[in-house]
């Protein structure tokens, strides 16, 4: 089995993609922080490297999309309850983020997304208890 993940993401501006992340409350790992790069935390065992664009491209070796035009992936995070929900979309809104849709009440799971600076789309997700989501 895997121990972690880490998702790479092509940004076109570090320092705005940083400041974006940091407003929605998340910290850097420093030990995979570059010129080029930098490493958000989400979770103990979940990181996401910010690659600018030509450095992500070295690593792709296929032509990197843009995400405002097209969607290759949309991640999900799990969270801790509605309210968590909304308090991640609302500062996701307030730093820049674009909401697509309302918040979808299924009653056993609540979720809402938003794509952030550089188009990349995320889901946040909470399940009313740990057994409807098994």
């Amino acid at each position: 089995m895997h121990t972690q993940i880490f998702v790479n993401l092509p940004v076109k501006d570090l320092a705005r993609a940083k400041e974006f992340w940091s407003s929605l409350g998340y910290s850097f790992d420093a030990k995979f922080a570059g010129e080029k790069s930098a490493c958000i935390i989400l979770g103990e065992s979940i990181l996401v490297m910010l690659l600018v664009e030509d450095l992500f491209a070295s690593f792709a070796h296929k032509p990197v999309c843009d995400a405002h035009e097209r969607v290759e992936v949309l991640h999900a995070l799990t969270c801790d309850n509605r309210e968590h929900v909304d308090t991640l979309i609302a500062k996701a809104r307030a730093a820049g983020a674009t909401i697509p849709d309302e918040a979808d009440d299924d009653g056993f799971m609540y979720a809402q997304g938003f794509y952030d600076l550089d188009g990349h789309g995320w889901n946040c997700c909470a399940w009313s208890t740990e057994a409807e989501c098994k």
